[in-house]
């Protein structure tokens, strides 16, 4: 039997700031079982598309069920393989570990589409597949999906996070010095990185002031008021200015 899971979620914001934010995700506050995440490549494809590999270790914590000795060590590589269709504002994605495959594989694959009303369609597919006997098998599968399953509200977190501070760059620079250019490409990744990892209460919260039980990212969505919203994303002027905005404002290094 093979676990699948699927599930579909929209972004306020538009295509441009939450494609960014995808490969500015790691490190943040909701993700600190992620311990480097690593550019292999990246190139143009004859038809235009930017297409990225990276690789990434993660760190996982094994059910006390699980049988000693089988697995040496929790931590896993992970290949991520992305491509971005700038025209058709696309982004593709797919993961899958490269270690433990026979205990269990994991291939999940992400897609960010533009919507027509300027915001963003996140929809996650996932597939567990064990190859152990035992009657392990099924077990392995079900814990797995339940897993991914319980931790994705993290990753939507994480990523809602990072777009909540592009969004705050572009507004005011987020009191980083003013790095921030009319075009969205001088500020520093470093900047962001640094307040993706930060306590909320450390983090500057504009445009509005934030309660004290409240964190700006616990709303995944709308989470800043319209009229307040910048009107118009960073528009490079061609494939490669798009594609330059990518590659140069992601830290490979976590």
């Amino acid at each position: 039997m093979v676990k699948i899971f699927s599930q579909t979620h929209r972004y306020d914001d538009a295509w441009p700031t939450v494609t960014l934010a995808y490969f500015l995700r790691y490190p943040n506050r909701y993700a600190l079982h992620v311990i480097s995440a690593d550019v292999l490549s990246r190139k143009f494809t004859p038809s235009g598309t930017l297409v990225t590999t990276r690789l990434i270790l993660k760190r996982g914590i094994l059910p006390a069920w699980f049988p000693r000795g089988l697995m040496q060590r929790s931590e896993s590589w992970i290949v991520e393989e992305s491509e971005v269709d700038l025209d058709g504002k696309v982004l593709t994605c797919r993961t899958r570990n490269l270690d433990h495959v026979k205990i269990v594989e994991v291939v999940e694959t992400t897609e960010l589409r533009a919507a027509e009303d300027g915001t963003t369609i996140h929809k996650t597919e996932a597939r567990f597949v064990s190859s152990l006997g035992w009657g392990l098998k099924k077990r392995i599968e079900e814990y797995s999906a339940n897993k991914f399953k319980s931790n994705i509200e993290k990753s939507r977190l994480g990523l809602a996070l990072v777009v909540r501070l592009l969004r705050e760059a572009k507004m005011q620079s987020l009191n980083f010095g003013n790095r921030m250019t009319s075009d969205g490409s001088g500020w520093s990744s470093h900047d962001i990185h640094a307040a993706a990892v930060a306590p909320p209460s450390s983090i500057h919260a504009s445009p509005r002031t934030l309660t004290p039980n409240e964190s700006a990212e616990s709303r995944v969505s709308g989470s800043i008021n319209p009229q307040n919203s910048v009107p118009d994303e960073p528009r490079p002027k061609s494939r490669q200015g798009w594609a330059g905005w990518l590659w140069s404002s992601e830290r490979d290094n976590v």
